[in-house]
């Protein structure tokens, strides 16, 4: 099965994370212009050179350094990335931005206002931004793909054991299925990909290194393909809900967690 983005122009936020790269690396080989959007100060420096884009790349990768809860600088980044793209709008928005935000499991009346508000507002506040300011672009092509990486923790319990974590990753997927109902008519599609346990950042690895040997040994053997998740896994995923394959697939949560 084939999948190309050409000519596409493809917004992915959270980029510098594992995840998140990969989607950005996979888009821009399929010929999407790809904006990688990432909070941390160190993404503009250090995107470029690890991305392989093969000797003759259709596609491109321009990084960008963006809060995502912040409302007044993502419209400002869509209005831009809109006047330079092909079809005078974004196609494809990918939220990949948010997970804990360096934080660890405490007891719940221990929890402060701004790490509570801090995590929500990556995970869903962030995400609504971007499908505001990028949704009348879409709506005047009828067409349209909006895409969010949730987590296992909005179906379940999280690991991680963070309550706005799994409040955030939870209200994440009740958006989608919102935005799926409403958007519907316009040709715009909204689904999520809900990725299990993976080590692709510094707080998911400090998490792994937390259950020493034999916790990672059960956590690998609870899994029904015993093997943890890969980036490109969670990419698959993401390229298929973002291709002309999924042209009648929305409001929907993909779990890639390896188990049923």
């Amino acid at each position: 099965m084939e999948i190309g983005f050409s000519g596409k122009t493809v917004v992915v936020t959270g980029a510098f994370g594992g995840i998140g790269r990969r989607i950005a690396q996979d888009f821009a080989t399929r010929g999407a212009y790809v904006h990688a959007m990432d909070i941390s100060a160190n993404f503009l420096h250090e995107a470029i050179e690890p991305l392989t884009l093969g000797d003759d790349p259709e596609g491109s990768f321009l990084p960008l350094q963006l809060d995502v809860a912040d409302s007044n600088a993502v419209d400002e980044a869509v209005q831009n990335i809109a006047k330079d793209a092909p079809g005078g709008q974004v196609d494809i928005i990918v939220h990949a931005a948010g997970g804990v935000r360096s934080q660890v499991a405490k007891p719940v009346e221990n929890v402060t206002d701004a790490e509570w508000h801090s995590i929500f507002e990556a995970n869903v506040t962030g995400f609504f931004n971007l499908v505001r300011a990028t949704v009348p672009g879409m709506k005047k092509v009828q067409k349209g793909r909006i895409i969010s990486i949730a987590s296992r923790a909005g179906l379940a319990v999280s690991l991680t054991g963070i309550q706005s974590y799994a409040m955030s990753k939870a209200a994440q997927i009740g958006l989608i299925r919102q935005l799926g109902d409403e958007l519907g008519e316009f040709g715009i599609t909204v689904n999520a990909v809900a990725p299990g346990f993976m080590r692709t950042n510094p707080d998911s690895e400090a998490q792994w290194q937390s259950y020493g040997e034999d916790g990672q040994r059960a956590m690998v053997e609870r899994t029904a393909m015993r093997r943890l998740g890969k980036p490109e896994d969670i990419s698959n995923a993401v390229m298929f809900f973002a291709s002309d394959y999924a042209n009648w697939v929305t409001g929907q949560t993909l779990a890639v967690t390896g188990s049923p």
